[in-house]
């Protein structure tokens, strides 16, 4: 059965912008091999370029994104008082036509001469044309009013054409921008897999590769082991790459997330090649253990203590993968075969996932 969980991402590789670093000289372990060549660190400084370039575009897409929001809210508003304004042109016009048919009812269409003719008294007359001065007084008002009123929607309807053309143009430059991003990014995230392919084929491990990680506010003791996830292929689930059922819990994530200890522990195992590719063991001071598999690098090194919410390596697809995720698992021993179901077991010490 397949969950999935949705937080707001930032992009997910982004926060590690200096991620790839010169890789550490290697421990003596003989699982973790030598330093990385000339070669790889040479394509770590581009990987760690590019994720700078895509940082900073990011931070433009973003800053461009809230002004095309208050540019939309602002034509938005210009659209509104355009139709005030039209809907009190038609009630002018309105006025303009009731003020003309009293004119004439009231004989204000006649010539003077009839005017003079046609009364029956001075007063009569007089009256009329009181009645003749006011009508025409208001009809001038009115067509004053009215033309003003023409005047002003013709200038705001050109403003609110030039906000929505301003705003169309704004969105184009975000489109531009954002594709720039995603093909950095997947430039360099393909950068860092082919690392780790090439560390898997040769069975050895290119030592640390150290992430800059910002300050966490962890209210627990115990996290998910990524902050932004879909859940995948789940504990005990099916399936023709698995020769039984699946032992751990699979998060779905671009290559070069950020992956987190689950809890306080001490890493028992860095090791490359296999079906698991790159993977990092965790002992925990409860006497379980965490593996977290298929990475493209790893940040900790053989015996190092690492912290709850820690960085300790970066997502992938190494080893028998069919896709960008993280494998993890829980165990009762640091070797396959004894993996508990992960989900409850972050349940209970106050880290659900799904």
């Amino acid at each position: 059965m397949r969950s999935s969980r949705r937080r707001r991402l930032l992009v997910p590789a982004l926060l590690c912008a200096a991620a790839v670093l010169a890789a550490r000289p290697a421990d003596t372990d003989a699982d973790l091999g030598g330093e990385g060549s000339g070669a790889d660190s040479e394509i770590g400084a581009q990987v760690a370029r590019l994720y700078e370039e895509a940082a900073v575009a990011t931070q433009q897409y973003e800053a461009g994104r809230l002004e095309a929001e208050v540019q939309r809210a602002e034509a938005l508003r210009l659209e509104e008082l355009l139709d005030r304004e039209r809907q009190g042109i038609a009630l002018l016009r309105e006025d303009l036509g009731r003020i003309a048919r009293a004119q004439y009812r009231e004989g204000g269409g006649l010539p003077a001469a009839a005017q003079v003719v046609l009364a029956r008294s001075p007063d009569e007359l007089m009256r009329g044309q009181h009645a003749f001065e006011r009508t025409s007084l208001a009809v001038d008002n009115a067509i004053d009013k009215h033309r003003r009123a023409e005047a002003r929607l013709a200038a705001d309807e050109a403003q609110a054409a030039e906000a929505w053309q301003t705003l169309e143009r704004r969105n184009v430059e975000l489109a531009v921008l954002k594709k720039d991003i995603e093909q950095k990014l997947e430039q360099a995230r393909w950068q860092l897999q082919g690392q780790a392919d090439a560390s898997v084929a040769a069975g050895a491990c290119r030592g640390a590769v150290r992430l800059d990680q910002p300050p966490t506010h962890l209210t627990g003791l115990w996290v998910a082991p990524v902050e932004a996830y879909s859940l995948s292929a789940s504990f005990g689930s099916g399936g023709e790459r698995w020769a039984n059922r699946h032992t751990g819990q699979d998060f779905a994530v671009p290559i070069g997330t950020p992956v987190r200890a689950v809890g306080a522990g001490r890493v028992v195992r860095v090791s490359c090649g296999g079906p698991f590719g790159i993977e990092v063991v965790l002992e925990h001071s409860d006497g379980y253990y965490t593996q977290y598999a298929h990475l493209a690098s790893v940040s900790v090194d053989q015996g190092e203590s690492v912290a709850p919410g820690q960085w300790i390596a970066q997502s992938g697809t190494s080893g028998n993968s069919t896709g960008p995720h993280l494998h993890f698992e829980v165990r009762v021993t640091p070797e396959t075969g004894s993996a508990v179901d992960p989900a409850p077991w972050l349940a209970a010490r106050g880290a659900p996932v799904g």
